[in-house]
């Protein structure tokens, strides 16, 4: 099984832009990231849309395959909520590299920053969402099918948005320090009433 960070060795790599750079603003950054997420029986890839100063989870999307199309379906619609970010962020994983997806961040004109390997550090912010997200909803839970994943995660992401305060943000949930509430961002569960909610 492949990693979700593996290169394609015919595509372009962009230099990393954030050395030095202090990010403290919404839409200054935003990165992205590809995750396993298993299943009672397989597995599925997760992949999220993160704006980097404030940990607000953007967009997200679930694909069986690691082509790049969840990827980009996932970049364009936090594109088309949010507006653009100054700079994108991610490994060199071949979905983030792929013309498909590097094509709409120069049209919409975005500087694009890959991270050089060995970096790891540069992801840190999002494989904590990573971490939490699979100890207080996938682990739990055990999901047997596709639909009840995707809603797990969906009220999973929106109680982490919208009611999980963060210590790097003074106190305040990601949403709040992003300073903008989206449609979205109502809605969320803590974990415990996961599966209460989805079998109601």
């Amino acid at each position: 099984m492949a990693t979700t960070s593996d290169p394609h060795p015919q595509h372009r790599i962009y230099p990393y832009l954030l050395r030095k750079l202090e990010i403290v603003r919404p839409n200054h950054v935003w990165c992205a990231d590809v995750t396993y997420i298993p299943m009672r029986r397989g597995f599925l890839y997760l992949v999220a849309v993160m704006d980097w100063a404030t940990r607000k989870v953007l967009a997200w999307r679930l694909s069986n395959t690691m082509d790049a199309g969840f990827c980009v379906a996932a970049l364009e619609e936090a594109l088309a909520r949010f507006g653009r970010p100054e700079n994108f962020n991610t490994d060199q994983g071949s979905q983030f590299t792929s013309l498909a997806f590097t094509s709409v961040l120069r049209d919409a004109e975005v500087r694009i920053s890959m991270d050089g390997r060995g970096r790891w550090m540069d992801n840190v912010f999002i494989e904590r969402l990573w971490r939490s997200l699979k100890y207080e909803c996938v682990y739990l839970h055990a999901f047997e099918t596709g639909s009840e994943l995707r809603t797990g995660l969906a009220r999973w992401i929106t109680y982490y948005n919208t009611q999980r305060p963060h210590s790097g943000l003074a106190g305040q949930t990601p949403a709040e320090a992003y300073g903008r509430i989206d449609a979205s961002d109502h809605g969320g569960h803590a974990p415990h009433d996961l599966m209460t909610r989805l079998a109601a």
